[in-house]
């Protein structure tokens, strides 16, 4: 059971990590006006926080510190998501990898929020 504990959270700490790759890529490709630079700092901001809250977990010194640190990671999944929502409905960017990376925000807020339960013993 620990072995596969640890291979989840490397998985999870690995995919977090392609995740922000993938959003700093998508960055490139936002139109360079003010409204999309404002959009895009906090966009980058939330999203590859998830990723270092996830890392930040790793080494909490206890239960209830890795637990926050989970959930401060799945707040900034949660905020990504309204920025990534609110690019798609402005209707404003015609980009296929906006579609991807809302998916797995979702996929990853998911883990993240089943984690939180598993830890917290609601689950």
């Amino acid at each position: 059971m620990q072995n596969q504990n640890s291979k989840l959270k490397a998985n999870l700490k690995h995919r977090a990590y392609q995740y922000s790759i993938k959003v700093i890529e998508f960055m490139d490709t936002l139109p360079k006006d003010s409204c999309f630079d404002i959009i895009g700092r906090q966009l980058l901001r939330s999203a590859t926080s998830i990723g270092a809250n996830i890392v930040e977990a790793k080494g909490s010194s206890s239960k209830k510190d890795f637990t926050n640190f989970f959930s401060h990671a799945l707040k900034s999944a949660n905020e990504s998501l309204y920025w990534f929502g609110l690019l798609r409905d402005a209707k404003k960017i015609n980009n296929p990898q906006l579609e991807y990376l809302l998916n797995e925000t979702h996929e990853l807020a998911n883990i993240l929020g089943s984690s939180i339960l598993t830890l917290k013993g609601k689950r």
